[in-house]
């Protein structure tokens, strides 16, 4: 639907596309790379100490205590620390505030979508930089001049992990752009890159509390890098909103940081079960990316990759589906429950066998 009363930005705007949320009974949702497993219950504790009548007051607009927990899990100062209302709004906050200089900045040709949605709402050129025949980002192939580069580590929807050496290697070549490292995914099989944040000031990373701390549904997300960094997000945030984080958000958001014994465990569940997935699928004939996600990135070399998503679907097995050229073929399945898992598995064994 069109409207007269649109600005021309809105009008040319084509936005992001979320992952379906279908209300189905007896669904096996492996869409949307949601935690199996839920939050920490230290978490649910502090969130529900934290409903009461304090409510009625604003949360603290630094978010001073779950800035300290993160601070403290990644042994960085609290100044190099910025939070918000998802990883996704700390992006459109770096978008905004550290990759407008003219230049083109720079990411994969397959990548996460939201990134070229957040240039067209700021005005930001950008140019794609093709992933190699292995769907590995080559970061070699980012030595041209730029206005800033950004890309998901591990690469969203592929699953494949860049290594921290290869980072640092770009941080040392590209020194006059800001370089932001998207980690929605590293807890998953990667290692991180906040420790370089201590070397490079030009390097931000950003992470989110959505996948691997089971919070998705109370919109946590961050970014650690040089105080420089954070104050022009700190510029943005607070003139735009000056409270993004709820109270229950920030104090349930701190106790999942510092339930570090929860963290790993249930991470470690998801990994194993992604290893266990990924060889059932490789024994009923897919392609499957070596990934370091809690999803999965896989093909069938005799099955058409839409027609084996609806297959599924006819199954009440919800995986996603991306039509762009190069992954048209691919499906990308969330590592989900042991039981999730095998639901899939077992539906993919009908489909094939028809």
């Amino acid at each position: 639907m069109m409207s007269r009363f649109w600005s021309p930005l809105v009008h040319s705007l084509v936005p992001y596309v979320p992952g379906e949320q279908p209300k189905l009974a007896n669904l096996v949702k492996l869409n949307t790379n949601e935690n199996p497993y839920g939050p920490s219950p230290a978490a649910i504790a502090a969130m529900q100490a934290a409903l009461g009548d304090d409510l009625r007051l604003y949360p603290d607009p630094d978010a001073d205590v779950l800035k300290q927990a993160i601070a403290r899990y990644y042994a960085v100062d609290k100044s190099m620390v910025f939070v918000g209302n998802g990883s996704d709004e700390v992006l459109a906050h770096v978008f905004h505030g550290l990759l407008q200089h003219g230049q083109p900045i720079l990411f994969p040709d397959i990548t996460y979508s939201f990134y070229p949605v957040y240039c067209g709402l700021y005005g930001v050129k950008y140019r794609q930089i093709p992933l190699d025949d292995s769907f590995s980002i080559n970061l070699s192939d980012y030595g041209c001049r730029n206005g800033g580069i950004i890309f998901p580590n591990p690469n969203a929807p592929t699953g494949v992990l860049t290594p921290v050496a290869h980072i640092e290697a770009l941080l040392q070549e590209n020194t006059g752009s800001v370089v932001v490292i998207d980690e929605a995914y590293i807890d998953f099989g990667g290692e991180t890159a906040v420790p370089l944040t201590q070397q490079y000031p030009n390097l931000l990373v950003i992470q989110t509390l959505s996948k691997s701390r089971s919070l998705a549904g109370l919109r946590v997300g961050l970014a650690i890098g040089h105080p420089e960094l954070i104050e022009a997000l700190d510029r943005i945030k607070n003139s735009f909103n000056s409270y993004p984080l709820g109270r229950m958000a920030i104090a349930g958001a701190a106790a999942a940081f510092d339930d570090v014994d929860y963290f790993r465990h249930t991470t470690s569940a998801v990994i194993n079960s992604r290893v266990t997935l990924c060889n059932e699928l490789a024994a009923l004939g897919f392609d499957v990316l070596p990934s370091a996600a809690n999803f999965v990135f896989a093909r069938h070399p005799g099955h058409d990759g839409s027609t084996l998503t609806q297959a599924l679907r006819e199954r009440s097995v919800i995986v996603r589906h991306f039509k762009a050229p190069r992954i048209d073929q691919f499906l990308r399945i969330t590592v989900g429950s042991p039981e999730q898992n095998a639901a899939l598995v077992s539906a993919l064994r009908a489909i094939l066998q028809r």
